[in-house]
């Protein structure tokens, strides 16, 4: 195995799958080290080169900055950080790109930096995956609302072509491509995108050099490995079999070059396979209430209005579902008693870093003093009862609640609500279960991504979701919330990604 493969990651977003990789030189040598990774959108690249920097000072001085640490508690502004380490910072510029695929520009840049990475590195590896939009079930839906949209001319369904521009340049040992479920039953042009897709991959390098055979991530009996696939489905992926705290599924292709595969055929790993869940990952947050929007923020403002709607419900359910009834009774004593005052909290919990779990030693990072971004946002007071009840109701029945289960007393003033079509409206993340697909639709609302605590009637914070995403509690986001929200929902998590590449690494080694 060589000392070190070089990735190029594309579309990389805020540096999920890339993360993965490169964490896997924090207890030794590194066997993968990133070259260049490549994103458009502002925000994401600026968390991605922030990120950059990071790994590249920690490289050279064994710790954090100080004035990382600062910012990070929320003490300083943003500091210069060319000024903490210009040589560190230029590295880390050179690494992260603000490219757009496709374009002759990015294509360019690209090209120079492979050329640069082939003289560093001994091999190898491409990582990343066209944007989702196109190919996600959603926005196939969405897209089909617009007038005169023409799918063939979608140019989103053919960036994975500039994908496989660079892996033809590249040749690389391995590839890695990530995306949505919905690729595999997306067409155009009376196609399915996926065959399309596979075509592409499977005649790369036919006549005139080595092709690359590809293969599924297959977990069984606790083991992960890189099997043939029988179906495209093969291809999912389940990120609560690797120890995610999160149901998210996705379809992940692996290629091996043809000249080495033969050594992939008996690699596997063991995978943290333990069933992990939303209470694992954000249980030991301080608590927080929710803002209100359109309105007096305070604390007592908030408080009135819960406890007028837990006194509502509970006279509603008191014969209707005693046991509904009764817990929304003990909530209004709670919030008479004493409830959450603050909407930002950073301290951190008392057995921060100590942990033996393996989940919070990947997500506690002892060196800092805070904890980043949890802040709530503001609701509407109507949506405060909402919130309350599908908490509850989660917390009684182990189920979130649909339309129908919601009284009337709390219906949205809204003809198509019983209709069906809002069945999920408000969907609780059940603190005894992996949460749902944490996506960037969290950025719009916080309706499908409520808190398991009753006691707090909000959404969840940009940190809570990334730690259901795995994202260390060091990774800064960077940009407005709304963005910070984005980057979270769009990301593959660090977790999974490092477990996919401690595979690779036992694949070609």
């Amino acid at each position: 195995m060589p000392s070190a493969f070089g990735i190029v990651d594309l579309f990389a977003g805020p540096g999920g799958l890339g993360e993965g990789f490169a964490s896997l030189g924090e207890d030794g040598p590194a066997p993968f080290r990133i070259g260049i990774s490549v994103e458009k959108e502002a925000s994401a690249h600026r968390t991605l080169t922030l990120r950059a920097f990071l790994r590249e000072y920690k490289a050279r001085h064994d710790t954090l900055p100080c004035k990382f640490i600062d910012f990070h508690a929320g003490l300083v502004p943003e500091p210069d950080w060319s000024a903490v380490d210009a040589d560190a910072w230029r590295l880390a510029a050179g690494e992260a790109r603000a490219l757009e695929l496709g374009t002759e520009a990015a294509a360019t840049a690209i090209d120079s930096a492979i050329a640069k990475l082939k003289k560093k590195s001994d091999d190898t590896i491409l990582i990343g995956g066209p944007p989702c939009q196109a190919y996600s079930l959603v926005g196939r839906a969405r897209a089909r609302g617009k007038a005169g949209y023409v799918p063939e001319e979608d140019a989103r369904h053919y960036l994975f072509r500039e994908y496989i521009r660079v892996l033809d340049r590249l040749r690389p040992a391995a590839f890695v491509m990530e995306n949505v479920k919905g690729m595999l039953s997306s067409t155009v042009e009376s196609r399915l995108v996926f065959e399309m897709l596979m075509d592409d991959l499977s005649s790369l390098g036919t006549g005139h050099g080595h092709h690359y055979e590809l293969r599924a991530i297959r977990v069984k009996d606790g083991k992960a490995s890189l099997k043939e696939a029988a179906e495209p489905a093969d291809f999912i992926v389940r990120a609560e079999e690797f120890g995610v705290p999160q149901r998210r599924h996705r379809v992940i292709i692996v290629g091996i070059r043809s000249d080495i595969a033969g050594k992939a055929a008996d690699a596997e790993i063991a995978v943290s396979g333990k069933k992990r869940t939303v209470s694992d990952a954000i249980g030991t947050m301080p608590a927080l209430r929710s803002g209100i929007s359109r309105g007096l923020d305070y604390a007592a403002a908030w408080r009135t209005e819960v406890t007028d709607a837990a006194k509502l419900l509970a006279g509603i359910y008191k014969e209707k579902d005693s046991p509904l009834g009764e817990e929304f009774l003990t909530i209004s004593k709670r919030l008479r008693d004493g409830s959450p005052t603050l909407r930002a909290a950073s301290r951190l919990p008392e057995s921060y870093g100590a942990s033996d779990d393996e989940l919070l030693r990947w997500l506690e990072r002892p060196d800092l003093r805070a904890i980043a971004q949890h802040e709530t946002r503001g609701h509407m007071t109507s949506d405060l009862g909402r919130y309350l009840f599908a908490a509850v109701f989660g917390s009684v029945h182990r189920y979130s609640p649909k339309a129908a289960d919601f009284p009337l007393a709390l219906s949205p003033d809204h003809r198509n609500w019983h209709s069906g079509v809002f069945n999920d409206r408000f969907r609780v993340q059940l603190a005894g279960e992996a949460s749902t697909t944490v996506t960037s639709h969290i950025s719009k609302d916080g309706h499908y991504f409520i808190h398991p605590a009753p006691i707090q009637c909000r959404s969840l914070t940009v940190r809570e979701a990334a730690r259901l995403q795995t994202f260390p509690d060091d990774y800064m986001f960077l940009g407005n919330r709304t963005q910070q929200y984005v980057q979270v929902g769009n990301a593959v998590p660090p977790f999974l990604a490092q477990q996919i590449a401690k595979l690779l690494r036992n694949a070609l080694s």
